[in-house]
């Protein structure tokens, strides 16, 4: 973090200069179009990894970009774009849009879902209700679930998404609208996607998958804003199921797929990359379309894919305790969607990359489901097998909270998305043994069932950055509102 650390004491326009407690800024220079604003405080700061900012700055020269590129408290380093990165281009002024903008786990996101339970209901059977969900849920790499699609049951679930899911009786209609984009992107073009990414979907419908994907049962532990709390129906001691997953093989596909054609067609369209995982094209190319709908398409797979995990988690709650799950919300991050914004007193049309990063879109934003209109957007914010994870509300908190805010809107009405990481998956595999971290868990009162030791090191606890700071940091700078804390009973890790 020494690199951090230096550019913020240099105070020049070339280096990171502090706004407030919570707010850091890069001013534009060189082949810069816009600033880069990176949402810290001092401790999240010193432990960041400094490609984050030459990333943020990377990203701040793409043709067409408005406003700031923006970095996320749980930022760190990734493909192209830092995973916590935020920005919007405007296809009236060349913009551009980059497949690593959005990631290749397109669409993962979080969906969480409220089990009217007690915690004591639940910890009674807590190894039961474990071994049900890890045998009932397909998990780990590779994993494959019971539901097979041929071509034409592909592409229907393509341009369909969690709709798709719901009417072959995986869910039902009120699911709908609880989820983004009322659990259907608009725009997906199945045409656009690969043969060979549909082949590595046909049998991964219903699964988790590997990585930090996976399914927790949680308690709320905290409530820090009741009315919100009282309007997501939240309430301490409830039993809460949290899911995390993605796209899976078809949303690696797309990326890789795109970003070859990116990079080779960059040139042609007059691109200078100032790194080649940036690789984009024009929004108005023909390029530029096929990409936005196959990313569409990808977002339409993650939907349909929580949606049916979904189903499959009702049914082994339905058996052990007679009850129902009913969706709070779900939330995507890895996406570019078309979205209005006020910029400069003008409301315009921009493609807005969330790269690890959550819209969150406050109280009064049309999109929102009628019953939550008033309060924001429920902002689901994962934490690690052993750490909280919080439930937030869109927009800046009430004056006299501590929010360090001016105006309505920050960061394109977005948010952090999880604790970030803080260690490499192999620098966490070398200090931690996976059946030790379970060990450990276990000894906490945290069930966890995974089939790899090794993915278990990689994402032991303290391999992230502390999703507390990190929450806290996004409310008090305007992005979004603390409402409750969960803390996890049971994890289903890929």
């Amino acid at each position: 973090m020494a690199g951090l650390a230096n550019t913020a004491s240099k105070g020049s326009s070339k280096g990171l200069n502090k706004v407030s407690d919570t707010e850091w800024r890069i001013e534009p220079h060189g082949p810069m179009r816009v600033p880069v604003v990176l949402y810290a405080s001092e401790a999240l700061l010193r432990d960041m990894d400094d490609k984050v900012l030459e990333q943020a700055a990377n990203v701040a020269t793409l043709p067409g970009i408005v406003g700031a590129s923006y970095a996320m408290p749980d930022a760190h380093w990734g493909y192209g774009f830092p995973i916590g990165g935020v920005a919007a281009f405007d296809a009236d002024e060349g913009g551009v849009v980059s497949g690593g903008g959005v990631g290749f786990d397109i669409s993962c996101g979080v969906r969480t879902l409220h089990t009217g339970l007690d915690r004591a209901a639940v910890m009674d059977v807590q190894q039961e209700l474990a071994n049900a969900l890890y045998s009932s849920i397909p998990v780990g790499v590779g994993s494959t679930g019971a539901i097979r699609l041929d071509h034409r049951g592909m592409d229907a679930m393509l341009e369909g998404g969690a709709a798709w899911a719901v009417q072959l009786g995986y869910g039902r209609k009120e699911d709908l609208e609880r989820i983004e984009e009322q659990g259907r992107m608009a725009g997906a073009d199945p045409e656009q996607v690969s043969e060979h990414a549909k082949q590595r979907q046909q049998h991964e419908m219903g699964t988790l998958g590997s990585g930090n994907h996976y399914l927790e049962v949680q308690v709320v532990a905290e409530v820090y804003d009741p009315a919100a709390a009282d309007a997501f129906g939240l309430r301490r001691g409830e039993v809460m199921v949290s899911i995390h997953c993605g796209s899976r093989g078809l949303g690696h596909q797309i990326g890789t797929d795109y970003l070859k054609r990116m990079a080779m067609g960059a040139a042609q369209h007059g691109i200078t990359l100032p790194d080649r995982e940036l690789a984009c094209a024009p929004i108005r190319s023909s390029l530029g379309q096929d990409y936005l709908g196959a990313m569409r398409a990808g977002i339409n797979c993650a939907l349909a894919n929580r949606q049916i995990i979904t189903h499959l988690a009702r049914q082994v709650f339905t058996e052990l305790f007679g009850t129902d799950l009913a969706l709070l919300y779900d939330v995507s991050h890895n996406t570019c969607k078309l979205e209005e914004h006020v910029i400069d007193g003008r409301r315009r049309r921009l493609h807005v990359h969330r790269k690890g990063a959550t819209r969150a879109f406050g109280p009064g934003h049309p999109d929102l489901p009628p019953d939550l209109r008033d309060v924001g957007q429920p902002v689901l914010i994962g934490g690690t097998m052993g750490t909280a994870s919080y439930i937030l509300a869109g927009g800046p908190a009430q004056t006299g909270t501590g929010a360090e805010t001016a105006g309505p809107e920050h960061a394109f009405a977005s948010a952090c998305h999880g604790a970030g990481r803080a260690l490499s998956r192999r620098a966490a595999t070398k200090r931690w043994h996976g059946r030790a971290v379970q060990a450990e868990l276990a000894g906490r009162g945290i069930v966890v069932r995974s089939p790899s030791a090794r993915g278990l090191a990689e994402e032991a606890p303290g391999a992230y950055k502390d999703v507390s700071e990190v929450v806290l940091v996004a409310e008090r700078a305007g992005l979004a509102r603390r409402v409750a804390r969960l803390e996890p009973v049971i994890c289903i890790k890929g």
